[in-house]
């Protein structure tokens, strides 16, 4: 007999799962709701919930991913993972690994795997997964799953970013920066700032962004406070709070609506890069989406003095 309470406690473990295979809240969503049909309609009750479930979601999420890698090809400009605020899932003996793991830095390398190469290191690296259940899971065989979980660890150890270890650090670093952007200035700005920091915008043809990104701490301190008073003069509201796993901020425009997501990565007390979301697909499960184009010419006339 199939028991309603025995998916929804597995529910966050599901999402967790699906979320860092394919790197966006919606499809996450929609693979766990499929995952639920299928345990619905199942006629049989599996020996082990937990491992029949997370088989069943990660085969959905490699289809899903199949499919979506085809129309990444062709997005307009950088793709970057949808911003999740909260993970769902808790396990105190796996905070780091799960906070790591789902860091934009995090998911962005996972992007360069092939979709069973990703699935084993998600079940294996970041939830402990079994080889026994992993075969199971991706329909291949043990030692097959070991080869792929050995690849997938070279690329990923190959280019993981490194994080600063005190989280507590982190957070004042990035209260410190935001502290600087809304009062627009551009020295406090520039020394947090790398030398060779980057930051890049996805707004995937849908939404102002940078064309190909700002690079070097002058550029990045310049820009950023140039935005800053026109900003505040309408409105615009920088709220601090966690971005995958990750410092990081909401940006509302004067009625609350969002208007993006940024995701700070810190390494050796400054920040290297500035991600931020601004595609508006990409944000309705944060919370109502504000016209970025809308804003972006109320700031421009806000530039101009006064007569």
């Amino acid at each position: 007999m199939i028991r309603p309470e025995e998916f929804e406690e597995l529910r966050p473990l599901l999402f967790s799962i699906a979320y860092r295979i394919l790197g966006s809240v919606s499809e996450a969503e929609d693979a766990v709701q499929e995952t639920w049909l299928r345990f619905a309609s199942s006629a049989t009750q599996p020996a082990s919930t937990k491992a029949f479930l997370s088989a069943v979601v990660t085969r959905v999420s490699i289809d899903v991913l199949r499919s979506a890698r085809v129309r990444r090809e062709d997005y307009v400009g950088p793709w970057f993972p949808e911003p999740l605020l909260t993970d769902p899932y808790e396990d105190p003996a796996r905070s780091a690994e799960l906070a790591d793991s789902v860091s934009m830095a995090a998911l962005l390398l996972l992007e360069r795997l092939t979709p069973l190469e990703r699935a084993v290191f998600v079940l294996r690296e970041v939830f402990g997964f079994g080889f026994p259940e992993i075969a199971s899971a991706v329909g291949r065989s043990d030692a097959a799953c070991r080869q792929l979980a050995v690849r997938a660890r070279r690329h990923m150890d190959a280019g993981r970013a490194r994080f600063e270890a005190d989280r507590k650090e982190r957070e004042e670093l990035a209260g410190r920066f935001f502290d600087a952007f809304r009062e627009g200035d551009v020295d406090g700005l520039r020394e947090l700032l790398a030398a060779d920091v980057s930051m890049v915008g996805d707004g995937g043809g849908k939404a102002p962004q940078w064309t190909r990104g700002v690079f070097g701490a002058d550029n990045v301190a310049q820009v950023l406070a140039g935005i800053a008073l026109p900003f505040a003069r309408i409105g615009v509201v920088v709220e601090p709070l966690s971005v995958n796993g990750q410092p990081g901020a909401i940006v509302r425009d004067r009625d609350g609506k969002v208007l993006n997501a940024l995701a700070l990565d810190v390494l050796d007390g400054q920040i290297q890069t500035i991600r931020s979301v601004n595609n508006p697909d990409k944000l309705g499960h944060v919370g109502p989406v504000a016209d970025a184009w809308a804003v972006m010419r109320e700031a421009h006339q806000a530039r101009r003095p006064a007569h």
